[in-house]
């Protein structure tokens, strides 16, 4: 498959911009894969997903992948692969074999960490038990599984193909298959939900003792069903109640809040996403792939991938689709946006190492989002405080151009 590389339009922010400071260090460097075919599209999801025909492309897509990160490859030599990430629509749709043979692809190219972290995301109406025991064996160490809720109604209302028995057995066969690590996916703040069916929900997640849960509030996206069709959601008071009594259950039972949506057993966090949230670089193959990477000289360069997949197919098409340097401008507010979302926020001394930036350049922000209550008083870390948690968005401002 060949694919022209320079179609691609390239898209610089800004005028010419004072040189950054060389990186001492480049950061970690994780691998973001798409696989953007799902049974049925959710009517809450924005994600680039589309309703699988009955045949997948697998071949054609896994020598795509390959062929996308070929084109990366310069930017990142003579590195390594601290996480991989495989995430969708679902995954889970495709076999092992193309799984393998992708895999075994990506480590001929770049070479992997010897605790390398491998999610596969995955949906409970796709758990076959013979499939995912071949996963485990092909090196892939934790799963995602995608549940948002256990109740028939809620799980109707959302679109869901799979129902509350197939959820419950999706953890039971995660483990049987050798995963010992393994994400939960829970949505709260659906349709005409209660406190005590938002509980329910996560009592019966905890009940499954998944290593890490990722528990977060619906929300209406453009270009969805439910942006065009709104359902009933709770009112503002119930969405605090369950926040506040979810969050109460959630430490009860040993899992810690350390990302606004992520709850972890001790020493279990998702190494993948915290890569991406204090700033480290990430290569995105596969329809809509975005990927950032840093480069020693101090540029750090966002780029995106062609959207459709009948155009990442297309051998006459580019798979990039776009690419942007992060200007001197950018800097504060693309660092922070990330960083701030983890309780315990980060080292001060990581924005210089990552951005290439001085600390001295946040200080006005930093003052006026201390003053404000909104970020804690502490030179050695960049941390919100619970208020700056809320309001996040209000502190990012601060740091705003």
């Amino acid at each position: 498959m060949i694919h022209d590389s320079s179609a691609s339009p390239l898209i610089f922010g800004g005028a010419a911009q004072s040189p950054r400071a060389a990186l001492p260090v480049l950061p970690p460097l994780a691998l973001y894969i798409h696989i953007p075919w799902c049974v049925r599209k959710c009517p809450y999801c924005d994600f680039n997903s589309h309703a699988a025909s009955p045949v997948l492309p697998e071949e054609e897509y896994v020598d795509a992948l390959l062929a996308d990160l070929d084109q990366d490859l310069h930017a990142v030599y003579g590195r390594e692969l601290s996480s991989i990430f495989f995430g969708g629509g679902t995954p889970s749709l495709f076999s092992a074999e193309a799984l393998g043979r992708l895999l075994k692809g990506v480590e001929q190219r770049i070479p992997f960490a010897s605790d390398i972290e491998i999610t596969l995301e995955a949906n409970p109406g796709t758990f076959e038990q013979e499939k995912f025991v071949a996963y485990r064996a092909l090196g892939i160490n934790r799963l995602s599984i995608g549940i948002q809720s256990f109740q028939e109604e809620k799980l109707k209302a959302l679109g869901r193909i799979h129902n509350g028995d197939e959820a419950v057995r999706a953890a039971g066969m995660a483990r049987q298959a050798g995963f010992d690590n393994f994400n939960l996916d829970l949505m709260h703040g659906l349709p005409d939900q209660s406190l005590d069916d938002a509980l329910s929900d996560l009592r019966q997640a905890i009940a499954l003792k998944p290593t890490h849960l990722s528990w977060y509030q619906l929300t209406l996206e453009p270009n969805t069903v439910f942006w065009n069709q709104p359902p009933t959601l709770p009112e503002d008071d119930t969405l605090w109640d369950i926040q506040e009594a979810g969050q109460a259950l959630l430490a009860e039972h040993g899992y810690a809040q350390y990302e606004v949506s992520a709850y972890a057993q001790p020493g279990r966090p998702a190494r993948h996403n915290l890569n991406y949230w204090s700033f480290g670089d990430f290569i995105g193959i596969g329809a809509g792939a975005h990927g950032k990477l840093s480069h020693p000289d101090g540029r750090i360069v966002r780029t995106w991938k062609t959207r459709l997949p009948k155009d990442y197919l297309n051998p006459a098409k580019s798979f990039k689709a776009g690419e942007k340097a992060l200007t001197n401008e950018e800097m504060p507010f693309e660092f922070l946006m990330n960083a701030l979302r983890l309780t315990e926020g980060v080292e001060s001394r990581l924005y210089p190492e990552r951005t290439g930036m001085s600390l001295e350049s946040l200080a006005e922000g930093r003052q006026v989002a201390e003053q404000s209550g909104l970020l804690q008083v502490e030179p050695s870390r960049l941390a919100a405080t619970e208020r700056g948690q809320l309001f996040l968005n209000d502190l990012l401002q601060t740091f705003l151009s």
